[in-house]
């Protein structure tokens, strides 16, 4: 199934100021978020984000905040942001069918909510270079499980000429003279 930004939201998860020291190459992972989601807020795909337990994990990365609007930052207290009844609220609330999910940790986090997003019949999608973990060997295992699931794995510019759908109009020659370098 192809991505379609009318159809789509993208989910970030737990980027916060404690979790991402710690988290393998997290300035990467941090860098390939922004650009995500400075497309996305380009094109208009609504942007969500989730803060686990924020009082004692830190917010969100200011340089991720400053992009997604203060009422679309979710906090939570489950692992699965579909266990919380904000974020799950929230999410159905919209009319995205498909979810693209970004952030930390990949197997916990991330990991538990796209499989209760998939068990409520939604078309998940795992950016591989926007996840990752504290330890390389759990975002690998968790990489291997989304599939075994059936949840999508793909990479950013996946997600973004996806949503972009064709060459040829003003916002492809922005968004390429801007990101696509």
């Amino acid at each position: 199934m192809l991505i379609h930004p009318d159809k789509s939201c993208l989910l970030v998860i737990d980027i916060q100021e404690k979790m991402a020291p710690v988290i393998h190459q997290a300035d990467e992972v941090i860098d390939n978020c922004r650009w995500l989601i400075e497309i996305a807020n380009r094109l208009e795909v609504p942007v969500l984000a989730t803060e686990q337990y924020p009082q004692g994990l830190g917010y969100t990365l200011p340089q991720l905040r400053q992009l997604i609007a203060e009422e679309n930052i979710l906090e939570k207290i489950h692992f699965s942001a579909m266990s919380d009844a904000e974020p799950n609220r929230v999410i159905n609330s919209g009319k995205h069918n498909q979810v693209i999910l970004v952030g930390m940790e990949a197997h916990v986090c991330v990991l538990q909510t796209a499989i209760e997003l998939k068990q409520q019949a939604r078309e998940v999608y795992v950016v591989e270079d926007c996840v990752s973990s504290r330890k390389p060997a759990d975002r690998a295992a968790a990489l291997e499980r989304f599939r075994h699931c059936g949840i999508h794995v793909v990479t950013r510019e996946m997600v973004a000429f996806e949503w972009l759908r064709r060459a040829g109009t003003d916002t492809f020659r922005d968004i390429s003279k801007s990101y696509l370098r």
